[in-house]
C-alpha cells in the first residue's frame, strides 16, 4: 500500500506503517526519509513538474540501493516529452552514484516491490527492455515489451483508436458575483487567513494577512500578490468555495483547471472575479481542460477524457501545453509549473491550509478554518 504523507515522523509514522504502509513518496527532506526507512518503508525519490524532491534525496541511493526507487508523480506533456525516470537516472549517474544501485532503483526495486509481471531478463522472463545510447545521458533508442519493438527514437510502433471520451461535468456556467465573498465570512480576529504556495512542494504555509476590502467585500490584492482561490464542484450544481492564495503573481487575468487533486473538481485563481468566472467557464465549456484569460485574449486546453487527460496525440498536446504554460507565466506566476502547483491546491491531506469544495481546510489540525458560505 502506498502512502503520502510529508513531514509524518515518531510515533504517528510509527502507526502508519502498523497500518501497512510499505512506500511513500512525498518526503522532502533527507531525515524524514531516513526516518521512515529505518521503519521498514521503502522511498520513492519523486520528481514532478511541481513537487521535485530529487536533490534533497538522492545521496539516499549510496546506502539504501534495495529500498529506493524513483517516481516520475505528475509531470506535465511538455517535461513529460522531455523524459522521466531516464532524466532521474542520468542526474544520479551525474551526481557519482554507482550505475548498479541507480539501474537496481530504476529497475529491479519497482518489480519486486510491487510484484510486476514484468520480465527483469532471468531465464524464461518475457523480453521487456530498453535499448540507451550509454549509462551516462541515459537517451532512449529502443523499447520492448515481450520482445517486440513498440517504440523506437521517440515515436511509438503501437497502433492505436479512438474511443468515446468518459466524462462527467454537470454544473452550469458562473457568473462574476458567484465569486464574491464578504469579509466576516473569511476574517479571524480582523485578520485573513491565506494559503502560501511554494515552489516546489506541495505543502503549503498557512499565514494571517491584512485584508484588502473593495465596496465591502473582500478582493484580490495584485501588490500584495494575495489572490482569490476558488473550488467549483464540477459534478453537481453547488456554490463556489473561495479563499486566497500567494506567490501565484498574476499580475492580471486567471488560471483554471479541472485537474484538482484528489476529487477533480475545477480550481482558479484569479486577480479579479470577472477573470476568475471567465477562465472556469472555458473548462465547463469543454468538459474538462486548463485554462487561462487575461485582457489580451483567452486560451484553453481541452481534456475530454474525465476532465482529467486529452485524447489527442501526446507531442502536440504536449506543444499546446507549453503555449499555456507561458501565457500564465507571462501574466506574472513566477512558479515553474503554475497549473501543476493549482492542481494539488485543493489536496486537503497535504498541510498546512487547502481548499476543497467545501470550504478552507487546515491540514495540521484536520478541520475546516471556515466552510463554503452563499456569496453576496
Amino acid at each position: 500500500v502506498d502512502g503520502h504523507a510529508p513531514g509524518l515522523r515518531g510515533e504517528p509514522l510509527q502507526r502508519y506503517v502498523l497500518a501497512g504502509i510499505s512506500t511513500d513518496h512525498e518526503s522532502f527532506t533527507k531525515e524524514e526519509a531516513l526516518d521512515k526507512l529505518q521503519h521498514g518503508m521503502k522511498i520513492l525519490i519523486r520528481e514532478g513538474s511541481a513537487a521535485k524532491n530529487f536533490e534533497a534525496l538522492a545521496d539516499l541511493l549510496h546506502d539504501f540501493p534495495d529500498k529506493i526507487m524513483f517516481c516520475s508523480d505528475d509531470k506535465h506533456p511538455d517535461s513529460l516529452a522531455q523524459g522521466h525516470i531516464n532524466e532521474l537516472c542520468a542526474r544520479s549517474a551525474a551526481k557519482g552514484i554507482n550505475i548498479f544501485n541507480i539501474l537496481q532503483a530504476a529497475c529491479v526495486n519497482p518489480v519486486l516491490h510491487y510484484e510486476l509481471g514484468v520480465g527483469l531478463l532471468r531465464k524464461n522472463d518475457p523480453a521487456d527492455f530498453i535499448v540507451i545510447e550509454n549509462l551516462t545521458a541515459f537517451k532512449m533508442l529502443q523499447t520492448y515489451i515481450n520482445g517486440e519493438l513498440v517504440a523506437e527514437n521517440g515515436a511509438s510502433l503501437i497502433s492505436g483508436g479512438r474511443m468515446p471520451p468518459i466524462n462527467n461535468f454537470r454544473c452550469e456556467k458562473k457568473k462574476p458575483a458567484d465569486f464574491s465573498c464578504l469579509p466576516l465570512d473569511h476574517l479571524i480576529e480582523n485578520k485573513l487567513p491565506v494559503i502560501e504556495a511554494l515552489d516546489g512542494q506541495l505543502v503549503t504555509n498557512r499565514i494571517m494577512m491584512e485584508p484588502t476590502i473593495v465596496n465591502g467585500a473582500l478582493v484580490s490584492d495584485t501588490v500584495k500578490d494575495v489572490l482569490k482561490i476558488t473550488v467549483v464542484n464540477r459534478y453537481v450544481e453547488a456554490l463556489p468555495a473561495i479563499s486566497f492564495i500567494k506567490n501565484f503573481g498574476l499580475r492580471e487575468g486567471a488560471i483554471a483547471s479541472s485537474v484538482a487533486h484528489d476529487s477533480h473538481n475545477i480550481i482558479a485563481v484569479g486577480a479579479d472575479d470577472e477573470s476568475l468566472s471567465a477562465a472556469i467557464n472555458l473548462i465547463i465549456e469543454n468538459r474538462g481542460g486548463i485554462s487561462c484569460v487575461s485582457g489580451a485574449g483567452s486560451s484553453v486546453l481541452a481534456l475530454p477524457v474525465a476532465g482529467l487527460m486529452s485524447d489527442d496525440d501526446g507531442y502536440r498536446v504536449a506543444a499546446a501545453y507549453a503555449r499555456i504554460d507561458k501565457m500564465a507565466k507571462s501574466l506574472g506566476s513566477p512558479l515553474s509549473a503554475p497549473f501543476m502547483t493549482l492542481s494539488f491546491m485543493a489536496l486537503l491531506v497535504i498541510p498546512s491550509l487547502k481548499l476543497s469544495d467545501r470550504g478552507l481546510f487546515d491540514g495540521d489540525h484536520f478541520r475546516f478554518v471556515f466552510q463554503a458560505t452563499k456569496p453576496e
